[in-house]
């Protein structure tokens, strides 16, 4: 599996950004795939997962609200669309995949750590600035 992010780039405070994440290869259904960002001197987080077999989803406190994550199937792309950016949401995104891992905090919820993530695509940098 080859995972290919684009979207991101310079937005206002406010302003919205779609990122996508086109797979190539086969992602099992059994898998999670989602989106990672990492800010400036920080470790990497999960911001938004999403279970390839049923569709449910994660996301962050900071992405509640604001983000949406969808798969579009006919493009066999994962989408993060993110709306009311912040200058908090700066870094560099990645999306990944692996095996779906169930949420023991979030009920029918999939996990979105790196650690459970076995394939990564390279990143796209959001910066949210004025």
């Amino acid at each position: 599996v080859q995972l290919q992010a684009s979207g991101g780039g310079l937005v206002q405070p406010g302003g919205s950004l779609t990122l996508s994440c086109r797979a190539s290869g086969f992602i099992l259904l059994s898998n999670t795939i989602g989106w990672f960002r990492q800010a400036p001197g920080k470790h990497r987080a999960g911001v938004s997962c999403v279970s390839v077999r049923n569709g449910n989803t994660y996301y962050s406190d900071s992405a509640k609200g604001r983000f949406t994550i969808s798969i579009d199937n006919t493009k066999n792309t994962v989408n993060l669309q993110m709306n009311g950016l912040k200058p908090e949401d700066t870094g560099v995104y990645y999306c990944a995949t692996g095996p779906y891992v169930p949420s023991i905090v979030i009920p029918n919820s999939p996990k979105c750590e790196d650690f459970d993530m076995d394939h990564w695509g390279k990143g796209t940098l959001v910066t949210v600035s004025s």
